[in-house]
């Protein structure tokens, strides 16, 4: 029933944002992926995925659906993935006819805003929680676009726990399904390898080189002055400011992954 399958993902986290599924299902559709959020996202880590993307053959767009940002390039965005389909429907005399695209992602990466700001207008639900949309709808854009909205669903099982980590990290995955603390002290450990001078920065640190997760989210907990009656650290506390505090782009703005070529360089050295 379409013509090109779009994929949502969470610019922080593109590999995690990602069914692997999708691949399969697609078949040979052509592809267009949507980095959204890149305005909580490194930079310079964004434009290394958009290459990575685009080296697979799939067309790429940097979205920040909230602001509006990026999404007036989605229409020219389908026209190049849907180029050669194009031509073919206007050498049989259909020209007009309709592109129509899926849309597709995980729960909270904001497709639903992300619709509703390429339609110019409130047709699909949006919300700050995973699991607004609950069924699939035809949405109309004009009449050379429309678009399947269809409900974030994630897959049912994670083969690395670490994905399921970076999910909760942005609130792809309910905090009510994690223990917060450990999912925290994660987080913590894996802010510090990355972005160092950011987050002494925000927390004041000067741990010593073995210090783990929990280590810095107690410093950071006693920097703030989260004290309990007998004067130990409320990490529970600080462990929920840690979350909000990346996820509302406070400490910085963090990309958690890095494409595959990065990754096997970083190895190989």
């Amino acid at each position: 029933q379409v013509d090109a399958v779009c994929e949502i993902l969470d610019a922080r986290i593109p590999m995690a944002s990602r069914n692997p599924d999708i691949d399969r299902l697609a078949g040979d559709k052509p592809r267009i992926v949507v980095l959204n959020r890149t305005d909580l996202a490194d930079p310079k880590a964004t434009a290394r995925w958009h290459a990575a993307f685009q080296r697979q053959g799939m067309t790429v767009l940097e979205t920040d659906s909230r602001s509006g940002k990026g999404v007036n390039g989605f229409a020219g965005a389908v026209r190049t993935a849907l180029r050669d389909k194009i031509e073919a429907y206007a050498a049989k005399g259909q020209v007009g006819r309709p592109m129509r695209v899926m849309v597709l992602g995980i729960p909270n990466v904001g497709k639903s805003t992300f619709i509703n700001k390429v339609a110019r207008r409130k047709a699909a639900a949006a919300g700050d929680r995973p699991g607004v949309t609950r069924g699939k709808q035809w949405i109309t854009v004009d009449q050379g676009l429309e678009l399947l909205d269809t409900p974030g669903i994630l897959w049912p099982k994670f083969d690395d726990e670490e994905v399921g980590r970076r999910l909760a990290y942005t609130g792809a995955v309910k905090d009510d399904v994690l223990d917060v603390e450990t999912l925290a002290c994660h987080l913590a450990a894996m802010l510090w390898a990355r972005y160092p001078e950011a987050m002494r920065a925000r927390y004041k640190l000067d741990p010593p080189e073995d210090a783990s997760g929990y280590d810095l989210l107690t410093e950071a907990g006693r920097r703030r002055g989260f004290l309990l009656a007998r004067g130990e650290i409320d990490t529970e506390r600080m462990a929920r400011v840690l979350l909000e505090e990346y996820r509302s782009c406070k400490i910085g703005r963090f990309t958690l992954e890095d494409p595959p070529e990065r990754t096997e360089a970083c190895a190989t050295n």
